[in-house]
């Protein structure tokens, strides 16, 4: 295990906000929500301030700072066809040129086209909006890899969102990926998951990019309570088995037959995560009910035993612990971190 200092001190997460979250690929969420009724969405990304704009409908990001002074350009969100900073009045296009420099008229050495936004790289894949913040991060499908090809039968660009919850746990969130990464736990915490899911079943992977995963068998048509789905299947989605995928640092994706679950992380403080889950279906009208009730309810066991293996961890008696032989995909996950604590992207682990 990592120690008990890269769950709970302020300089790790401040480590990790600028070098695992802006230093890499970080899930902003997806491009509809993004972008709707806005041309311009202010975010931060790690410990760095992001400007998004959606020409035509596309999103592009850059640094949210003005090239004259560097105030913010903007706070919240804007239908504005220009970001103006409200310094001096600087404008850009959504496309990041220079528009206006008040007071710069008739200035000989002052060129508009020397003074753009900093562009960042920005990826949209299957609908979820991904920004590198400091600019310096492997490309986007070296970063994937094959998680790709596990993820496109599921086509999620074409899913529909049917709900979604937002969760405020007491736990580093670290601690909620490595949670979700094996069922060790299940038999323990999750009956009403155990009777639809054998806890011992499926294989993780060992293959390139930044993440980590595995599949599960399905006793059962789908994950629900009673074990129905009340959805179409999803076209091309593999039947009988549940896939979870965690891409590095903060999206889990649960591809189920009949929808897709995801969790998008982000870290509020070294004991504190925000969690934002949305479930996904082929057709604009299914009820979510039945997925939304079963995942709501193992969502919570989970949550209350994270927050206790957070209070756990800030005792000064814990050491860390071994990993059982089934707990192979939160080794590859914390040895996932540790390395990139050394300074290895996480797209360079050992597929061996």
């Amino acid at each position: 295990m990592l120690p008990a200092t890269a769950y709970t001190s302020e300089d790790m997460l401040a480590w990790e906000r600028r070098r695992l979250f802006a230093g890499t690929w970080t899930c902003l969420g997806r491009l509809e929500d993004l972008a709707a009724e806005v041309t311009q969405r202010a975010v931060v990304v790690g410990d760095i301030s992001v400007l998004l704009t959606f020409p035509g409908g596309q999103a592009r990001a850059f640094a949210n700072t003005c090239r004259h002074r560097g105030h913010e350009l903007l706070s919240g969100s804007s239908a504005g066809k220009v970001v103006q900073c409200p310094y001096h009045s600087w404008a850009y296009g959504l496309d990041g040129t220079l528009r206006g420099a008040p007071g710069f008229r008739g200035v000989e050495s002052f060129h508009r086209e020397d003074f753009p936004l900093v562009g960042l790289p920005c990826e949209t894949w299957h609908g979820w909006v991904f920004v590198n913040a400091t600019g310096d991060a492997a490309p986007f499908t070296e970063y994937v890899g094959a998680l790709a090809g596990i993820v496109a039968p599921y086509r999620p660009e074409t899913l529909h969102l049917r709900a979604r919850h937002s969760y405020d746990v007491a736990a580093n969130w670290k601690v909620v990926c490595e949670n979700y990464h094996e069922c060790y736990h299940c038999p323990q915490i999750h009956p009403e998951l155990c009777r639809v899911t054998p806890p011992a079943s499926g294989d993780n992977y060992t293959l390139p990019g930044a993440w980590v995963g595995g599949s599960m068998d399905l006793h059962s048509e789908t994950m629900s309570l009673t074990g129905r789905s009340a959805a179409p299947p999803l076209p091309g989605a593999p039947p009988g088995r549940v896939e979870y995928l965690g891409l590095m640092p903060n999206l889990l994706l649960s591809l189920h037959p009949d929808y897709v679950m995801t969790h998008r992380l982000v870290p509020l403080a070294p004991g504190r995560t925000w969690i934002e889950c949305s479930w996904y279906f082929g057709a604009a009208d299914v009820d979510p009910a039945y997925a939304v009730e079963f995942w709501d309810l193992v969502n919570s066991q989970d949550w209350r035993a994270c927050e206790s293996v957070q209070r756990g961890l800030a005792s000064p008696h814990f050491r860390p612990g071994p990993f059982a032989p089934n707990e192979d995909a939160v080794h590859r996950w914390a040895t996932m971190v540790g390395r990139a604590y050394r300074g290895i992207p996480p797209q360079c682990q050992d597929t061996a």
